[in-house]
């Protein structure tokens, strides 16, 4: 047991060894010019035109978010459903089955209270009927 503990500790230094060669190297070879235009934003090779912060519209999240717990649900759902088979031979496809069907309803009710609240909408309606631009 102490010989596994030593492989494994000589692998932790030889790994930080490495690391810190690599930066050390680095910080002798790179060169220490300082120029003003190396403090400016990068546009992909353009000059920046305008202030680097901007307001960014959080309906991208809400949707990223949106797309992301359902992805997460087929990724979670497909095992299982897959393993069904197996489940059923063992006497247990009735529990797999409601088990599946309690999760999908779960994210089926989540789905309806986004819908219903109107966060799936791109131009959400406010509360006088006017629509924000």
């Amino acid at each position: 047991m102490l010989f596994d503990f030593s492989m494994a500790m000589v692998f932790l230094a030889v790994g930080a060894g490495f690391v810190l060669v690599a930066l050390a190297a680095g910080a002798l070879i790179r060169p220490r010019r300082t120029v003003a235009a190396r403090n400016e934003t990068y546009e992909c090779g353009e000059p920046p035109v305008g202030a680097g912060w901007y307001n960014f519209n959080p309906r991208f999240y809400i949707m990223a978010l949106v797309f992301l717990i359902f992805d997460v649900e087929v990724a979670v759902t497909y095992p299982v459903v897959a393993a069904l088979r197996r489940w059923t031979a063992n006497g247990k496809g009735v529990t797999a089955f409601i088990e599946t069907a309690v999760f999908l309803l779960l994210l089926l009710a989540g789905l309806v209270f986004l819908w219903k609240r109107g966060d799936l909408e791109w131009i959400k309606n406010v509360k006088d009927g006017r629509e924000k631009p």
